[in-house]
């Protein structure tokens, strides 16, 4: 008889097996961009990202593609998985070296004992979009209504599950009085939302875009840009970034450097192109045969992002209000912020 142990080593490996795959598809997608894509020669480093084609996460493979990585003498391989809250897992089991997700995750770890810092942060907005069915619109018209609903997020501990309570609890909603689903995003969101597997749900660009454009559902609110950010959230709230395990960082200083630096040039390129210019290098089959409308999701997302990599001023103190809103790890505990993110390289950075 298998123990819940067991099982759990079976769904890790599974996941593992998965990522696997993902990363020798990342590998020859990025040799195949005009400057060269990544794969160079040179410290090898490994990345999990939550959810390598969510636009949230852009940076990421973009960086891989303009060649930044190489440039820097970094050998990045990106894998990826559906959702930040496994990306979380693969860093603090050691699987990787880096993660791409959500800041958020940074202060959940750290009143469960890990020292994981964020050493860039890509940006200054959730990047989120909650989405309610066609059939759910009448009903749901704000948070306040989603007392008894079903609502989707990428994975139960994720920053959509922590975002998607913040916005109950502070409408008057218990996370007790409605349900989480784990829907992920893309196809599996998007046919949860016209079967009516969820009423409604928190989700990304490019599902945003597809959605509106199936006429699947609508927006209930809209957190891709900083005011949007100021006006559910009640301040910046730096979401995207790369985050490391302290420890780890303190002994490779050189390479996390290089790797700011990287994703820094990145971050500064988008700043000055097109999202038709950004759009068109990524990889043909993000766009799903839709290169127009996959232009128009990197549009409506581009506001999210910093041209920095810095953390935006105020911004983890109002991510310590939105976890400890709902998250009693967190409202009973003392977080050390300066513990959660550093500038030290992206002050360095460019220069």
């Amino acid at each position: 008889m298998r123990t819940p142990a067991g099982y759990a080593c079976l769904a890790v490996a599974g996941l593992l097996a998965l990522s696997s795959l993902t990363a020798c598809a990342n590998d020859a997608a990025g040799t195949t961009a005009d400057s060269g894509g990544g794969g160079g020669k040179g410290e090898s480093v490994k990345i999990m990202v939550g959810g390598l084609d969510k636009l949230i996460y852009l940076p990421a493979m973009l960086t891989q593609r303009l060649g930044n990585f190489r440039a820097e003498g970094l050998n990045v391989q990106l894998l990826s998985e559906p959702a930040g809250v496994q990306a979380e897992t693969a860093l603090v089991s050691g699987q990787v070296q880096g993660a791409v997700g959500f800041y958020d995750h940074t202060l959940d770890l750290q009143v469960k004992g890990k020292s994981v810092e964020s050493v860039v942060q890509f940006s200054q907005a959730p990047g989120e979009v909650e989405m309610v069915s066609d059939k759910a619109s009448g009903d749901i018209t704000s948070p306040e209504d989603f007392k008894g609903r079903k609502l989707g997020v990428t994975g139960l501990g994720s920053s959509t599950d922590f975002l998607t309570k913040y916005l109950a609890v502070k409408n008057g909603v218990k996370v007790s009085e409605f349900t989480p689903v784990a829907v992920g995003a893309g196809p599996t969101f998007i046919a949860a939302l016209r079967k009516g597997a969820i009423d409604g749900g928190m989700t990304t660009d490019p599902t945003v875009a597809t959605v509106l454009d199936e006429k699947a559902g609508k927006i209930l609110l809209d957190m891709r840009t900083p005011e949007g950010s100021q006006r559910a959230l009640g301040g910046p709230y730096p979401s995207s970034s790369l985050y490391m395990q302290t420890d780890w960082v303190n002994g490779h200083k050189e390479t996390v450097q290089k790797l700011v630096d990287a994703f820094v040039k990145t971050l500064q390129w988008m700043s000055t192109h097109s999202a038709s210019e950004i759009a068109a290098k990524m990889p043909a089959d993000y766009s799903q045969g839709d290169k127009t409308l996959y232009a128009e999701a990197v549009r409506s997302t581009l506001p999210m992002f910093t041209d920095d990599g810095v953390m935006p001023e105020g911004g983890p103190e109002t991510v310590e209000k939105v976890l400890k809103a709902f998250n009693p790890n967190i409202k009973n505990a003392t977080v050390d912020l300066g513990r959660t993110y550093t500038t030290e390289f992206v002050e360095k950075a460019g220069k």
